[in-house]
């Protein structure tokens, strides 16, 4: 239970910037992976240690339809979408004069096409938050890898700073070009200048200063869940140790879990692409793969594993040579989106209030097999121990779950019950606890 020590202890908690607490709410997003390993020659796998750029004319989707792309994250109820600006072998997906790859040099719309902009712009008419994505530790047409020149080899002083420069210039581009953007993702992190990498994060805050970073040892916003399964592990904190040992190689272990001691706010990402079935992983398309995509029972899963564990998920999407995104994959977004929605659009009964008791009362008896409930993140992850218990026939309340985190939303999965009363009872925690919902649902199954 807390007490008066706990609330005053309690201020020294780590609680989340203004941009986390918004990135928290949206929950779920897609990236949307289309360059030029699309139109790798059938057989060939992408290396960006040794392989050679593609001519820039093989880039030729000729049916390329952003609007299309967001169709698919409103059918799914996806609140933001992120696109790989460029990829690790350096295309320049918008107009850019800082080195000859990219659309710019393509016979595709006469070298005029900015498919950042057309991105962006789908975005804001979908009511979808727009991120982009980056790469900077890997660009095939300047020989990098790892950030360093020769395919990781450096001994380049001159092209290195150029490359360094130039990276530097790229995010200039992005993040002043096209408005308010969510989230800028650099593939693998961003190398910082004391190690020899771009001076990236001044830029950033310069012109998006509400933007979610991810990321470098110098800022991380969000951490990765350490899989790209799309789940998360349970427990699973917002907070991470402050000494960021974690970062890229090191302490791996909290990457799943969160530190409940940490000192930073750092929430969880869970990602997956939708083409992750059968024995397959493709995060760019490739012909014939649709029984790759995932089934619908293991979309919803996922979501419960990610979503309902204090983290956000984001799907990746596939669109083709011709720039659309296939059907199979719409339709599934279309079903997934459904399921949620059936699932978990409208409660039993649903509650809020500050204390270590909440209960909620069903207009009558009712058969449930869901709870959801929420903390008031603004005051930090408060709750450490809980548990659900229901109201059954014959008077008696019967313990129907417990766990450990909730942070922005739990989503507790259990057998069916009848209960005419459901409460939640904060065994533990270091403050009062402050929940913002906690709700109960007949859920059912996803199809």
């Amino acid at each position: 239970m807390a007490n008066a020590t706990d609330e005053r202890n309690s201020a020294n908690q780590p609680r989340p910037a203004p941009h986390q607490v918004a990135w928290q709410d949206l929950e779920l997003g897609l990236i949307y992976h289309f360059d030029m390993p699309v139109y790798l020659p059938e057989g060939w796998e992408w290396n960006p240690a040794h392989q050679t750029t593609l001519d820039p004319n093989a880039y030729n989707p000729t049916r390329l339809d952003t609007d299309q792309w967001l169709e698919a994250a409103k059918e799914m109820g996806a609140r933001y979408a992120v696109f790989t600006a460029t990829h690790m072998g350096g295309f320049l997906q918008w107009q850019s004069d800082l080195y000859p790859y990219g659309v710019k040099q393509t016979r595709w719309r006469e070298g005029k096409a900015d498919v950042v902009r057309d991105f962006v712009a789908s975005c804001r008419r979908a009511g979808v938050k727009p991120g982009l994505y980056l790469s900077t530790r890997f660009n095939a047409w300047w020989e990098v890898s790892g950030t360093q020149v020769n395919f990781g080899k450096g001994d380049d002083r001159e092209k290195q700073a150029q490359y360094v420069r130039t990276c530097e210039k790229m995010v200039e581009e992005i993040c002043s070009r096209y408005g308010e953007l969510v989230e800028i993702w650099f593939d693998g992190g961003v190398m910082t200048p004391d190690k020899g990498g771009p001076d990236v994060l001044p830029v950033v805050e310069k012109h998006q200063p509400n933007i979610i970073f991810y990321s470098s040892a110098q800022r991380i916003d969000k951490r990765w869940a350490g899989n790209e399964d799309g789940v998360t592990g349970r427990p699973c904190w917002a907070t991470m140790p402050k000494t960021r040992d974690w970062y890229h190689g090191g302490d791996l272990r909290f990457l799943g879990t969160g530190d409940p001691g940490g000192e930073l706010w750092c929430p969880a990402m869970a990602d997956a692409p939708l083409r992750g079935s059968a024995g397959k992983h493709e995060w760019f398309w490739r012909p014939n793969d649709e029984d790759a995509v995932y089934s619908l029972d293991d979309l919803v899963d996922r979501y419960e594993r990610s979503v309902g564990r204090n983290a956000n998920l984001i799907i990746g999407m596939t669109p083709d040579r011709d720039g659309l995104v296939p059907e199979v994959d719409m339709r599934r977004c279309r079903e997934f989106g459904e399921a949620v929605r059936r699932r978990y659009g409208n409660p039993v009964a649903e509650t809020k209030g500050n204390g270590e008791t909440l209960e909620l009362a069903p207009p009558k008896p009712s058969r449930i097999d869901r709870a959801v409930v929420m903390e008031d993140i603004t005051h930090g992850e408060r709750v450490r121990e809980y548990a659900i218990e229901g109201l059954v026939p014959g008077g008696q309340w019967r313990e129907i779950c417990r766990g450990e985190s909730i942070g922005h939303k739990r989503i507790e999965r259990f057998e069916p019950i009848e209960a005419s009363k459901v409460r939640l009872r904060v065994a533990r925690s270091i403050a009062p606890p402050r929940i913002r919902s906690f709700a109960v649902f007949r859920a059912g199954q996803a199809s």
